[in-house]
């Protein structure tokens, strides 16, 4: 039997009437709160049509976030703050030198199979890791990108990018986590992803042995989101400092 997650086809191009994806950095480190807030006000707003798609990309202070399927036992340290995610999966850490690349697309437009769009994010993923020499998998049990490390055992393999996704009004949330040049000393009060299996550990490109930096990782995810998921646009204002959420959001 072959890996059926290998054989979904991949691409999720938008139909022609469709504006580009707005593709926006922000700069510093963005509050989970806040991040949160933004992201519902722009889910909403597509799902109503009153506002373009959205990849926005970010860096989080360190924290732990919980998917809705995690379990107690699977937070060993609250080393960090621990934020309910409303996304699928278990716990994960966000931190300094991780991308974080929150995905708002309208899939009722682009076609309503979610299992296909988790597949096409890894694509984009593996891709822009290859621009790197970085050889990222995708498992049929492990959902997020892998990375086989021979020079460890033979057997091992690291995370590298994480996903977690949540449809509402069929506009995607959340997305995916890239770890560039973060402290991977962090996730040791997880069982990141429900991953406890010895031979499974966690990953970077600075890790690797790649020197690599934010921008560099913006640049090659940027390239290869837009075969699969159409154009982009940089126009449109850094939703961090959108006054449409309300003043007091400003202090989150």
């Amino acid at each position: 039997m072959g890996n059926t997650r290998n054989d979904l086809r991949v691409g999720f191009l938008p139909p022609e009437a469709l504006s580009p994806v707005e593709w926006q950095v922000t700069d510093g480190l963005v509050s989970y709160e806040r991040a949160l807030a933004v992201m519902e006000a722009r889910a909403s707003a597509i799902a109503d049509g009153t506002a373009p798609e959205l990849v926005w990309l970010i860096e989080h202070p360190p924290l732990y976030t919980a998917g809705t399927s995690a379990r107690p036992e699977q937070l060993i340290s609250a080393r960090f703050p621990v934020h309910p995610a409303g996304r699928g999966g278990q716990f994960t850490y966000h931190g300094p030198g991780q991308r974080i690349a929150y995905v708002m697309l309208d899939l009722r437009r682009r076609g309503p199979d979610v299992r296909r769009f988790v597949a096409t994010l890894e694509a984009s993923i593996i891709r822009a890791l290859a621009t790197f020499n970085v050889a990222g998998e995708r498992r049929e049990d492990r959902v997020g990108v892998w990375v086989r490390r021979p020079e460890k055992d033979a057997d091992r393999e690291d995370k590298i990018a994480a996903i977690g996704i949540r449809v509402k009004r069929w506009v995607s949330l959340h997305g995916i986590s890239l770890n560039v040049d973060c402290d991977l000393t962090h996730y040791a009060g997880i069982v990141p992803c429900g991953v406890n299996e010895t031979r499974f550990g966690v990953t970077s490109l600075v890790d690797l042995g790649i020197p690599a930096t934010l921008p560099d990782a913006d640049i090659a995810l940027r390239r290869e989101f837009e075969p699969l998921f159409g154009a982009t646009s940089v126009r449109g204002a850094d939703p961090a400092e959108t006054s449409a959420l309300g003043p007091a959001l400003a202090q989150a």
